[in-house]
């Protein structure tokens, strides 16, 4: 292949990489040889079972791989068509050459900036040394490093986007050491990844203090305090115990970002905000929680405080309106340090992306005796299979794109359309992948052993795949069509949490080669590739937009990873002209949020509560507005409306008229009351809603099941609590097994069984539902109140076996449903519980609120009520909790009191497989011992800090 590549001219990113004689860093992993594949490395490959030191390769599947049949499964073979041409390859030299010169303002240390040498060491010490020319225009165009202006701005993915808000931010923070900093990111996984960066790259690095600002306090406290900036992460499921006055950089979700804000208004401590960091700010237009994102924005607008808001996305189009709302500079860059080839697959034929108009034109023409290919000359070629599972022309073409990249040693990811896609697709290109060296095979049995360590256990699919070099990866939301919201985000939560997080470093460091994700991956964590793949645009059954595809295909090559990046979009002949104005498609305008049209109810009306719900997102603007004290007369109000972005996206009039109806709503909802100077003020239930981050709809729904608790809460047994702490939005999209539930009713004793006939459940409709086999009814309100109803009852059963310290794995198969949704369910539950306890709080009903507060603590652990005083100590999980209570350590004060070393064989016993891997080599188990010890002296020190309180 490389001579007739050589000679034609025509070289992709992998051509040219298999003959650089120089060390390329690459996305995943080291690239091996030809001759390295056909040494003394390929017979490293069969080591007979009798010579293998490693007894967990008694069980693995790689020992179809040791005897390789000589017809076994492999990918089909990538040839090159008649349309090669040399230009490509001239464009791609010109791209990577390097610059001529260097500019002295490319480089932070650049006192234009104004950075501090331990920042721009931190900065140095993770490869950022110098920007690029347009970040350096950005950061030095007029007032945005004094903070004196907003900022919108927009630059493809891996353009080096976040860099510019950190500067910005991180500047801000240490020239003012008495304000703080939001940095607001859509996912949880973006959050814990921005919080690990974060805390890095602020290491030593001090606030501009002088010591004498606090001189009454003691010199060490003012130190510590002042000078050093705290991160902190606040999103659904964090265990910390941090609050808004102790951090300078809050790192977290809209939803939490939104509250946050809310709580510092009501207090009157907004003033202490100094910078606001909104990244992926396309998301104002998404249909469930871009409202919240407006509401930010316009609480902060209306305010007019010297706080500056950064706003930055892949993804914009209407950039300057944007930034006209926001009253900000904006910025526009089309730069992208890594250039990208894009393809377009189809029939087995691979022709660049911006020819596939003239491709569907030219095949929707052809006779089926024509050719496509002598029509247009592909590029390249994908040689049909005689393998029975590559007779799909699609799972051709990814298979063997995906083993040509992993062949040359360089990471590929693989876009699908569903969960289950992933795991067929992973199975099926690791059949076909070639066999691993000896030091790969190590790597990933390791890598099985930590998986299996795991509480949750192994995954059967996963130990196949990882075994074979590749993995699959789902979590990111995902849109689901659900009876309560019209279109809702709801997690892919087939994979744990760890289990994620352990996969995607192995991609990273190229233990695995080749990773299969759903199309919303790409929202995710960083995870780039030398080659993207993306088999069918489609995300269920729906197309994705314009947006997810640059998303996509943004995650291919990536500055510091790699130097080049191929992006492969396989069609079939029934997508051919979708996909085609999806690829001519411009990005669409972003638009407010809080329309009831927006919400997508035209195309996803169910029934009529779907139209009540619509009202839902400006209702809540007002609320918020209203309860946290912002506003309250109607010129205020109408000030307030117009700072929003729907007053800038609807008429005038129809903006008003949207929020005079939603202030009707409110009153007749006795959320507000109006007054008689024709002012709104919040009720104790109004202010409740809004204290807790309810939405009104919920907020309503909340106070009406918690009024009936309070005539009459069984308080002999746990079910109506764990009832109680059941996530709304968890229990809306938990489907129901009724036999399960009926074999989980018939368990309960006495006072369980009580607890769920004072909510509402039958036993005698359960008992219906199985025999007859039907389905819920949703038709109209009271069925779906019902509905609602017995969803929370199965989903608080799934709750209690959490509390009581049943492993996930087994209440995954208990219910029938993936392990995933069980740990988010559990993650979720933290969140809504500390609502509903602030909740009753702010209705005054302090005995309610002390009872289910005790109960969050044991949802926090996931423990029963004898562990819950261990399970406060850092590192000590409900698991890690049990084995040192029954090895002796029976409570808070003889943890206290131990020795580490004593501690150090109850860790091991906590990650067993780990250990007993580790034990096989002496050097490595003395690393591990040492770790551990010093995990045992924090654990003892924090639960000396507990005991001593």
């Amino acid at each position: 292949m490389s001579a007739s590549t050589h000679q034609s001219g025509f070289q992709t990113t992998i051509d040219i990489a298999r003959r650089q004689t120089h060390n390329v860093a690459p996305v995943a992993g080291q690239k091996r040889s030809s001759e390295e594949m056909s040494g003394p490395v390929a017979k490293q490959m069969v080591v007979g079972r009798n010579n293998n030191p490693d007894p967990l390769l008694e069980s693995t599947p790689f020992e179809s791989a040791r005897n390789l049949p000589v017809n076994r499964f492999t990918a089909s073979r990538l040839h090159l068509g008649a349309g090669a041409s040399e230009a490509q390859n001239e464009d791609r030299q010109r791209a990577l050459a390097p610059p001529s010169s260097q500019n002295p303002l490319l480089f932070l240390a650049n006192p234009k900036y104004g950075l501090p040498p331990p920042l721009t060491a931190n900065f140095a010490a993770l490869g950022v040394t110098s920007i690029y020319p347009w970040q350096a225009s950005c950061l030095l165009a007029k007032g945005l490093l004094s903070g004196e202006r907003h900022l919108v701005y927009t630059a493809p993915t891996g353009g080096g986007k976040s860099l510019v808000a950190d500067v910005l931010l991180l500047k801000r923070i240490i020239e003012n050491p008495g304000r703080k900093a939001l940095l607001v990111l859509p996912y949880v996984a973006l959050v814990q990844e921005k919080l690990k960066w974060m805390r890095r790259i602020v290491q030593d690095v001090e606030k501009h203090v002088h010591d004498e600002d606090d001189s009454e306090l003691p010199r060490w406290r003012r130190k510590r305090q002042q000078k050093n900036i705290r991160v902190t992460g606040f999103f659904g499921g964090s265990r910390t115990t941090a609050t808004w006055a102790d951090t300078d950089i809050a790192v977290c979700t809209i939803e939490k970002a939104n509250s946050l804000i809310n709580t510092a208004i009501e207090e009157c401590s907004i003033g202490d905000l100094g910078v606001v960091v909104l990244d992926e700010l396309h998301m104002l237009d998404d249909e469930n929680r871009g409202y919240l994102l407006e509401l930010m924005v316009t609480k902060l607008l209306l305010l007019q405080q010297d706080i500056q808001i950064i706003g930055m996305s892949a993804t914009l189009s209407n950039t300057e309106m944007l930034a006209e709302w926001m009253k900000a500079k904006f910025f526009i860059s089309t730069y992208r340090p890594i250039p990208i080839d894009e393809y377009m697959v189809y029939e087995n034929g691979i022709y660049p992306a911006a020819t596939s108009r003239q491709l569907f034109q030219t095949a929707s023409k052809l006779t089926a005796a024509a050719s496509l290919h002598d029509t247009i000359p592909p590029h390249r070629i994908i040689e049909p299979s005689s393998f029975k599972q590559l007779g799909n022309s699609a799972t051709n073409a990814m298979v063997a794109l995906a083993v040509e990249t992993a062949s040359a040693g360089f990471g590929s990811l693989v876009f699908c359309g569903s969960r289950q896609a992933c795991q067929i697709h992973a199975a099926t290109i690791g059949e076909a992948m070639p066999p691993p060296g000896q030091e790969e095979l190590n790597k990933r049995l390791d890598l099985l052993a930590e998986l299996r360590s795991l509480s949750c256990g192994l995954d059967p699919a996963l130990e196949v795949t990882i075994a074979k070099g590749t993995g699959f990866h789902s979590k990111y939301p995902v849109f689901k069509l659900v009876m309560f919201t019209s279109l809702t985000i709801a997690p892919d939560a087939g994979m744990t949490t760890e289990e994620r997080e352990l996969i995607a470093q192995a991609y990273d460091q190229g233990v695995i080669k080749v990773l299969v994700a759903t199309c919303s991956l790409a929202a995710g964590v960083n995870l780039p590739a030398r080659r993207v793949i993306i088999n069918g645009a489609r995300m269920g059954r729906d197309l994705v937009g314009p947006a997810m595809l640059r998303q996509m295909c943004g995650r291919a090559g990536r500055k510091g990873k790699d130097d080049a990046g191929e992006t492969y979009l396989i069609c079939g002949k029934a997508d051919m002209q979708a996909v085609c104005d999806l690829l001519d498609a411009d990005m669409p305008a972003i638009e407010s949020c809080l329309a009831p049209e927006k919400r997508g109810l035209k195309r996803y009306v169910l029934c009529s509560h779907l139209v009540a719900q619509s009202a839902d997102p400006p209702r809540r603007a007002l609320l918020e507005a209203i309860a946290t004290g912002l506003v309250s007369g109607c010129e205020a109000i109408k000030e307030y409306v117009q700072c929003t972005l729907l007053y800038r996206s609807l008429d005038k009039k129809l903006a008003y008229s949207i929020m005079n109806s939603a202030l009707q709503e409110l009153v007749d909802e006795e959320l507000l009351i109006l007054q008689d100077d024709e002012s709104y003020q919040a009720t104790p239930l109004g202010q409740a809603v809004v204290a807790s981050a309810f939405s009104p709809e919920d907020g309503l729904f909340v106070h009406e099941e918690l009024k009936r608790a309070l005539k009459a809460f069984v308080m002999d047994g746990d079910m109506h609590i764990f009832y109680m702490f059941t996530p709304l939005q968890a229990a809306l999209n938990t489907p129901i097994d009724w036999q399960i539930f009926r074999d989980q009713l018939d368990k309960l004793d006495e006072s369980g069984l009580r607890a769920l006939l004072f909510v509402g459940v039958q036993p005698g409709f359960v008992n219906k539902m199985v025999l007859s086999g039907a389905s819920l009814k949703e038709t109209d309100p009271n069925q779906m109140k019902q509905a609602r109803i017995y969803r929370r009852a199965y989903t608080a059963f799934q709750l209690r076996d959490l509390s009581n310290e049943v492993p996930i794995s087994t209440i995954a198969t208990r219910y029938n449903i993936p392990r995933g949704t069980i740990q988010t369910l559990a993650q979720q539950c933290h969140g809504f519980a500390a609502g509903i306890v602030k909740f009753c709080q702010r209705m005054n009903w302090g005995m309610l609120a002390a009872v289910l507060d005790h109960m969050r603590d044991r949802l926090e652990a996931g423990a029963r009520a004898d562990l819950l005083e261990m399970a406060q100590v850092t590192f000590v999980k409900s698991w890690t909790a049990r084995l040192l209570r029954e090895n002796g350590f029976k409570n808070l004060r003889a943890l206290a009191e131990a020795e580490p070393k004593d501690l150090i064989p109850i860790l091991k016993m906590a990650n067993p497989r780990k250990a007993h891997k580790i034990d096989l080599y002496p050097s490595e188990s003395e690393r591990y011992t040492a770790k551990l010890k010093e995990k045992a002296e924090i654990m003892i020190a924090h639960a000396n800090k507990i005991w001593g309180m």
